[in-house]
């Protein structure tokens, strides 16, 4: 059994892959002053429904943008599975040419994301990840990372609005009857859904074009499923796309000792 986790700002995205095969997955919120052993007790609660413990984990692989999780993720994975985690960071392999200007500077999950839709799809794929930020990674027809997009997320652009505006509230994100709202909570929808559908489309058909007129185009990311009916652009849905690539991660690494 591996064990696959993948820390984000908003949340923690956990799988069990038995093989190939990604036989569970959860998400849980993210939390920055869980201790090791309150991870224990979080991911063993879910194995746990599956008559699975951490014991079982032969491996573990992590990739994460919250370093205090990282290293309280190594603790728990040291203490209580009994084996040294894999944690995606410099200097491990990946097969991931970036070609950025600081390739320390792209993030675990956007790197694990662009492995995993290119040995998906192939190339020229762009993956569009919807969580605490929107980006955007433009992955080229060689399989090598080009750059990025990054723009304010959804839900922390809405939870701006409504902190700024005395007579706004939080609403569901779901499309409304109609794009011109007839009451507050429809044109806040309105203006989300079709607002950030607006925003995929137009960076996704300016990065194809750069790419030379034609790409795959990969969503992913907690936040995904609410806009996706609205975007134009987007052809593959792929939720658990970052646990996909952490596993080929774990198996480049495990081929090469």
């Amino acid at each position: 059994m591996l064990l696959a986790v993948d820390v984000g700002n908003t949340e923690i995205t956990i799988g069990v892959f038995q093989d190939d095969e990604l036989a569970q997955h959860w998400r849980a919120a993210t939390v920055a002053e869980r201790t090791a052993d309150e991870h224990a007790l979080l991911l063993g609660g879910f194995l746990g429904q599956e008559g699975l413990g951490l014991g079982d984990a032969s491996g573990v692989v992590i990739s994460s943008v919250v370093p205090r999780l990282t290293q309280a993720l190594r603790e728990m994975v040291r203490r209580y599975c009994q084996v040294e985690p894999l944690v995606i960071e410099p200097g491990i392999r990946t097969g991931l040419p970036i070609l950025t200007d600081n390739p320390r500077e792209v993030g675990a999950d956007r790197v694990v994301n662009a492995i995993a839709a290119y040995a998906a799809y192939g190339g020229p794929v762009v993956v569009v990840d919807f969580g605490t930020a929107t980006t955007f990674d433009a992955v080229s027809e060689r399989g090598e990372h080009l750059g990025a997009a990054i723009a304010p997320g959804i839900q922390i652009s809405m939870n701006a609005l409504v902190e700024r505006t005395a007579q706004l509230r939080r609403v569901e994100l779901a499309a409304p009857r109609s794009v011109i709202g007839k009451n507050t909570v429809e044109s806040l929808q309105a203006g989300a859904i079709w607002g950030f559908a607006g925003q995929v489309d137009g960076i996704v058909r300016r990065m194809v074009a750069e790419l030379g007129g034609s790409a795959v185009v990969v969503a992913t990311g907690g936040l995904a499923g609410a806009v996706l009916e609205a975007c134009e652009t987007v052809q593959r849905h792929e939720p658990w796309l970052t646990l996909h690539g952490l596993r080929i991660i774990w198996d480049r690494n495990l081929e090469h000792g």
